[in-house]
């Protein structure tokens, strides 16, 4: 099994998407780095948009996060709802 992985640029925001996606991917495993937080869960990574509006106390838009991110590893599958990082035969 492959892992799939996101980072973000280490800020306030991305603090809050990265506290939801430990919360939705129990075997996530974060590495902070001086300048950025890298995200790795076994084969698929599910970032529900539900979740991060909970951690940052207001509605947040899936899109919002682009702003946040460096770079990810993964097929990508995003609607309003979630965002998937998952490999694809």
């Amino acid at each position: 099994m492959a892992n799939v992985f996101i980072a973000f640029q280490a800020n306030q925001d991305s603090r809050y998407i990265v506290e939801a996606i430990v919360e939705d991917n129990p075997d996530a495993i974060v590495q902070e780095q001086p300048a950025m937080v890298k995200v790795d869960v076994p084969n698929r990574m599910v970032i529900k948009r539900s979740t991060i509006s909970e951690k940052m106390g207001r509605e947040f838009e899936l899109q919002e996060m682009h702003m946040h991110l460096i770079t990810l590893s993964g097929n990508v599958d995003e609607d309003d709802d979630q965002f998937v990082l998952e490999w694809k035969s």
